[in-house]
């Protein structure tokens, strides 16, 4: 046959056992298979593009999934000593407005004062300046200074008009991002008050064991979230009074604030939080005088020894025990994907993890090897099995 055979060859059964028939073609199952392939193409590139675009309301219903889980466990405290419970999740959010609100109110007057006693004791800080690089022999004329000051009025002037030109595009901003704490509170305020029913209509769609499953999950996540932000805001009340106590001694202004600023931002803000709440009260006592600024320091190394070994275990002994390799990572991969809000979300998110890791898979003895053992043995020793 000289016919050029293209395809696979097919065989065609007749009726009444008629002779087998055979043709060339493509096999059915080939066009199914390439629709199927175009499909999930588009499909993919259509879900990777809508996405996109739903990227800020997914991120709010992440932050609004996990505050209204941090504050669950006091809505279900008020609720079973009788509150209703959106009233027990009003009285919650009341009680965190009030504390950003107190938080806030006490560091603008700080941040105003500090801001204007620098700007009066600049020209002392520039003469010691200047008297330090003359005795170092550095030469600066006061036509270098003053040409140095000259250069600093013009960049200050023209700073001066950028920032009034960009004044509606910052109002704007602030604008965008109170529209955004408002949606991430309406969210978070009925995620929570209607705890209960969210969870009954997505167990409503599963097999009873399934469901049993699902809502032990989220049992365990909300107990280590909770008890994240209830064990970290404890921990931050005992620094603030601590610090206001050792503020208030060393003779500090505006002790209350910075105790507060130190406690706040040590236990919430991952792996430099201690770092940033020493360093306000370091750069205002060194201010006052070098002395302070040395107690400070001693006080804020102390005091955190004292609370990585001693305080800190025995509160979070029952909340979350991450390893500080895994909440430094957890942290930086929390950032890099949403910010700050990732990185304040990273600890408690890693100790589920860890918890449900630890829930439900299954675990094994550990052979004795030379690789799991704290201390190595000796390979003429090797344990007879």
């Amino acid at each position: 046959m000289n016919r050029r055979r293209i395809g696979s060859l097919r065989r065609v059964i007749t009726k009444d056992d008629a002779p087998v028939k055979y043709r060339y073609g493509m096999p059915r199952w080939v066009p199914r298979l390439l629709g199927m392939i175009v499909a999930t193409f588009v499909g993919v590139f259509a879900a990777y593009h809508i996405l996109g675009r739903l990227r800020g309301l997914i991120v709010i219903l992440v932050i609004s999934l996990f505050l209204s889980i941090a504050i669950e466990p006091g809505v279900n405290f008020l609720a079973r000593r009788g509150w209703r419970r959106g009233v027990a999740t009003w009285a919650m959010f009341l009680s965190v407005i009030l504390s950003l609100g107190l938080f806030i109110g006490m560091m603008v007057p700080l941040v105003i004062d500090q801001v204007s006693r620098l700007v009066d004791r600049l020209p002392g800080y520039v003469d010691q300046f200047y008297g330090f690089l003359d005795r170092l022999g550095v030469d600066v004329s006061g036509q270098r200074l003053s040409d140095a000051v000259a250069g600093l009025d013009s960049n200050l002037g023209g700073a001066a008009n950028d920032f009034a030109g960009s004044v509606f595009g910052v109002g704007q901003r602030l604008l965008d991002t109170l529209l955004k704490l408002l949606t991430i509170g309406l969210f978070t305020f009925y995620m929570a008050a209607e705890g209960p029913k969210m969870r009954r209509a997505v167990c409503s769609i599963m097999r009873p064991e399934r469901q049993v499953k699902v809502l032990r999950a989220w049992e365990i996540a909300i107990d280590k979230t909770g008890g994240y932000f209830y064990s970290r805001a404890l921990l931050a009340g005992i620094a603030a009074l601590v610090a206001w106590a050792v503020f208030a001694i060393t003779g500090i202004p505006y002790a209350i604030a910075l105790a507060l600023w130190m406690g706040v931002l040590s236990q919430f803000v991952p792996v430099v939080g201690t770092y940033l709440g020493g360093a306000l009260p370091l750069v205002i006592a060194l201010l006052e005088s070098p002395t302070k600024a040395i107690v400070v320091v001693v006080f804020v190394v102390v005091y955190q020894q004292f609370e990585n070994y001693l305080l800190a275990p025995r509160i979070t002994a029952r909340t979350m025990a991450l390893h500080p390799a895994v909440a430094f990572g957890a942290a930086i991969a929390g950032g890099t994907l949403m910010g700050v809000p990732g990185a304040l979300m990273a600890l408690p998110f890693a100790a589920t993890v860890q918890a449900f890791v630890g829930t439900f898979m299954e675990r094994h003895e550990v052979v004795y090897d030379n690789l799991t053992s704290d201390a190595p043995y000796d390979s003429d020793d090797t344990p007879e099995e």
